[in-house]
């Protein structure tokens, strides 16, 4: 095992209809599932969806950051 770690940035994009805790919780939840290794993300935008007037949906786009595994 090496002392030195390589990390790797992915782009998501999580959603709620109940809060913007909620849309980055959905995101990491659903990319841990095929990342391995997951160990920080970075909030880059908060948008929403407006429906009638009020929040419909709330969109956070966040990167994901994991660590490559150790050879």
């Amino acid at each position: 095992m090496s002392d030195n770690h390589i990390y790797k940035k992915v782009e998501v994009v999580g959603s709620s209809r109940t809060s913007v805790a909620d849309a980055i919780q959905n995101a990491v939840t659903e990319a841990s599932k095929t990342l391995q290794n997951l160990e920080w993300f970075e909030v880059s935008e908060i948008r929403g969806h407006i429906e009638n007037g009020k929040v419909g949906h709330f969109q956070v786009g966040l990167k994901l950051g994991f660590r490559l595994n150790d050879h």
